[in-house]
């Protein structure tokens, strides 16, 4: 992806992941007399599982259809996918998996691929790092004889995997040559997965007596036929063995002349990791991967920078680019919309999707959303010809205002959903009035009743639940309703509740319910006899909130018009108009606090408490009295996590969350910070820690994923609180002082800023540089467009007749405006072009391969970076 240069200390890389799992085929069947597999799969960055599917039972051609998305919080070499058969007796055998090198991941970008299943080996299952140092110097012996010896040091690793919940790595050291296999073992490092091992190992490479040259040569004699293999393992208490965790070779002649080598290697797999399989033996799944890669330059003074206004001349957009788009208007909106930037960015991308999303949210991180979205809305309206079809198309502005509700409307969703569709998910009530569906058990008068009583609460709670709606959805309904209103009132007197319901009802709820793990409502896709009942509740919903004439004719299937019948009433479109006029109000009031609690997340993590006390020393309140560590891995307990509006609590067991008292209980006002512990505190991963008035909770999630999803919400539930800090210890107190800045007393104030709070109605956290930098990488993927745009504008300006037929995809009013703000957003571009070049020049000055960065095996730095030279490359 290009890189946007901003006045910078460092490299910021982003990386977002979107995978649809769709299905597998010719699995293998069991070996019995049962051949059917009750099949799950999960979704892997290297070793670490991020996600996982609901199971399948009973199928060799299992249909999971579920979506997964995330912010990838580290870097990684391989994108895996494994599929697995539960077996409730023992441990879940693996079938096979896909892995997909980063470096290859644009190739299947996009598309529905499948994927052949490979053989899992744990001879191949490896990841993480390795640092070397080795030197070679030549010894006269008391006898008089030359030899040379070899010094080995094993300095450290990281990254290594963490084998069935443990890693207590070692490494052995070998020199490798036709007469020799010489093994040394290091110390085993307990519980970390980044060991420190710090020891050296000699070996002694003997020269043959007619040697009596004094300078060594690497290229003589039996040195360069000699290899260094370094292993690492993991100690296992399982009669099994210790696990392999990868392994590297590195020839002695990368010595050189110097007789010295330092460098970082990424662990392969074993020579004999790869079996080879049969195509088609073990099946196939079918994935659709969409990954982005950007990376952003931190802006050291946004303040005193050059930026381009955006709506008025005081808003403004940090970073170094805009000195070089000073002259243009980033965002800003002129008459006509259309001769816009963000306008134009609609009309090239290849999806109005890619162009909605970076849109949305800088608008929403300078506040200016609302003029944003009434603007390109008012536009639209006036190019509507039926007041039928108004907002039904996926225009720019239908885009931005789906974008805009997923992002301020997922608590709301969460506050007015969640309950009733978790109900509907646990009770599985028979719904299905299809009579050709229905069963032989099932009655069809009793599946109405059922149908008809959910689809009464969710439309109850739907219509009353305006009070709730976030202010900036209902400003933007406002301005959707006075546009529609001014264009179409003569001839349509409903349009003032069609044009917000068209949003509301069939972009917001009813998507919500038909999908509702799309909007974060549900971990997983519904079964299929939920889904169905979800499926009918929808259409039903959707009917009722579109107002429309004829609501038999909505439907295509008699039964649903049938059905239909028992919302034929006055009073349930009197309902619907006044929730639309509620949330398309110009005032508004203060909002109402939630009475009932809403579960927002829970799950398995292990914690441990640090307390200060009255005297201002703090002690830890240890879950088990006989610990041998004053603080370690043994005080952590695993507990069961809620998340609601009101509290987050822990219990002892997931059972126990559920009518009994919990273990402890924390109001929301009094989360303090909630922000990441650096892992050099317990030598633990994946570690974040809630603040609180006298107390920290230090708390272990399972994965990386799991973490930024508990300090994303935990963050978002606790934002406005009105003692929030503002500064904060990224690690922890041991030994007499702070880990992080060595400060003695334990009460010092927080050497580090917390991530700050979020914007009042708006459950995102935006980040102004990567949103812009998503904006010029778009214009610079399609600069070709943007050049027929160009011309498209050129030949309307000069030819005042029928639109040329290659030009006519292009929604145009102003030729010569248009034209203006093409020609700067191409001459910017360019401009960022040959920074782009310069940074990489200048990062590949500075680069080396072998580095920490860039260990050898990296497959992608030659990619990132252009080739080395032989002098500068080290070879495996």
């Amino acid at each position: 992806m290009p890189y946007v240069l901003f006045q910078t200390c460092g490299l910021r890389p982003f990386l977002f992941l979107v995978l649809s799992i769709g299905e597998a085929k010719n699995i293998p069947p069991y070996p019995g007399p049962n051949k059917m597999r009750d099949c799950y799969c999960t979704v892997n960055l290297d070793q670490e599982e991020v996600f996982r599917t609901k199971i399948i039972e009973k199928s060799l051609s299992p249909f999971y259809g579920e979506d997964f998305y995330c912010e990838i919080p580290r870097s990684f070499r391989h994108l895996s996918f494994y599929l697995f058969d539960r077996d409730v007796f023992r441990r879940d055998s693996s079938i096979g998996k896909v892995a997909v090198k980063k470096e290859d991941l644009q190739k299947y970008h996009g598309k529905d691929t499948w994927f052949q299943l490979q053989h899992v080996s744990a001879d191949s299952e490896v990841q993480g790092k390795v640092h070397l140092e080795m030197r070679l110097s030549e010894v006269i012996t008391d006898s008089g004889a030359i030899c040379h010896k070899l010094a080995t040091r094993v300095l450290e690793c990281q990254g290594l995997p963490i084998v069935n919940g443990q890693c207590d790595p070692y490494a052995t050291v070998s020199l490798l040559g036709p007469s020799r296999s010489e093994a040394k073992k290091t110390k085993v490092k307990r519980k970390t997965n980044n060991p420190q091992f710090e020891e050296v190992f000699y070996f002694e490479i003997t020269r043959p007596l007619s040697y009596t040259r004094r300078q060594f040569d690497v290229e003589e004699e039996d040195v360069d036929k000699l290899a260094l293999r370094v292993d690492l393992w993991n100690a296992s208490n399982l009669k099994f063995g210790d696990e392999f965790l990868g392994e590297v070779r590195i020839p002695l002649k990368v010595l050189g002349q110097s007789g010295f080598h330092d460098a970082w290697y990424f662990l392969q797999p074993r020579d004999n990791g790869s079996k080879s399989v049969k195509p088609d033996e073990l099946g196939s799944l079918r994935l659709n991967i969409v990954y982005t890669e950007d990376h952003v330059l931190h802006s050291m003074q946004a303040s005193s920078l050059l930026r381009p206004p955006l709506l008025t001349p005081e808003q403004r957009v940090s970073g170094v680019v805009n000195v070089h788009l000073s002259s243009v208007t980033l965002l800003s909106l002129p008459q006509p919309v259309s001769a816009s930037t963000a306008h134009i960015l609609g009309e090239v991308c290849r999806e109005k999707q890619e162009a909605a999303i970076p849109l949305v949210r800088l608008f929403l991180h300078y506040g200016k959303i609302v003029p944003f979205l009434s603007a390109i809305a008012n536009a639209e309206v006036n190019r509507t010809q039926d007041p039928n079809t108004i907002f039904r198309g996926n225009s720019l502005t239908s885009k931005c205002i789906d974008e805009t509700m997923k992002l301020a409307g997922m608590h709301y969703l969460q506050v007015t959903l969640k309950p009733i569709i978790d109900e509907i998910c646990a009770d599985h009530k028979p719904c299905e009035i299809d009579p050709v569906k229905l069963k032989e058990s099932e009655n069809l008068e009793t599946n109405r009743e059922n149908l008809r009583q959910y689809v009464d609460r969710i439309f109850s709670v739907i219509t009353k639940s305006g009070v709730s709606c976030p202010t900036v959805m209902c400003d933007i309904f406002f301005s959707l309703r006075e546009s529609a209103v001014t264009r179409f009132q003569a001839v349509d007197q409903d349009v003032r509740y069609t044009a917000v319901s068209s949003f509301i009802f069939l972009r917001f709820f009813a998507p919500a319910i038909l999908s509702p793990n799309l909007f974060q409502l549900r971990p997983h896709h519904p079964d299929p006899y939920t889904s169905r009942t979800l499926t009918l509740i929808s259409k039903t919903i959707q009917t009722l909130g579109s107002l429309a004439k004829s609501k038999s004719a909505n439907f295509k299937e008699s039964y649903m018009a049938a059905f239909y019948d028992y919302f034929n009433e006055q009073k349930y479109a009197d309902a619907v108009k006044n929730f639309l006029d509620l949330i398309s109000s110009s005032g508004r009031w203060d909002q109402k606090s939630i009475e009932t609690p809403i579960m927002l997340k829970e799950g398995s993590v292990k914690l441990t408490v640090k307390r200060f006390d009255g005297r201002g020393s703090c002690r830890f309140m240890i879950k088990r009295a006989q610990g041998r560590n004053r603080f370690g891995r043994k005080n952590f307990k695993k507990r069961w996590f809620r998340l609601t509006n009101h509290e987050f609590t822990y219990h002892k067991t997931k059972g126990n969350s559920k009518g009994e008292a919990a273990l402890c209980s924390i109001p929301i006002e009094n989360i303090l910070a909630v922000e990441r512990l650096e892992e050099e505190s317990f030598k633990m991963k994946n570690m974040f820690q809630v603040i609180q008035p006298e107390r920290v909770l230090y708390i272990q999630a399972n994965n990386c994923v799991e973490a930024r999803d508990w300090i994303d919400i935990l963050t978002k539930v606790s934002q406005c609180n009105r003692k929030r800090l503002s500064t904060y210890h990224p690690s922890a107190y041991l030994n007499g002082h702070w880990l992080c800045c060595k400060l003695s007393a334990d009460t010092a104030p927080g050497c580090t800023p917390c991530t700050g709070g979020l914007p009042a109605n708006i459950q995102l956290d935006v980040d102004g540089d990567r949103e812009t930098e998503r904006i010029y990488s778009l214009f610079s993927t399609y600069m070709p467009k943007l050049v027929k745009m160009q011309e498209a504008c050129g030949s309307k300006s000069v030819y005042d007749g029928p639109e040329q037929e290659e030009y006519s995809s292009f929604v145009i009013d102003d030729p010569q405006e248009t034209y203006k703000t093409l020609k700067q957003i191409i001459s910017s571009v360019h401009t960022l072009e040959q920074e782009h070049a310069q940074y990489k020049r200048d990062k590949f000055k500075k680069t080396k391969y072998g580095s920490q960065e860039h260990p050898i095996g990296d497959k992608g730095f030659h990619c990132y970076i252009p080739q080395q030279s032989e002098s500068s490359t080290y070879s495996i």
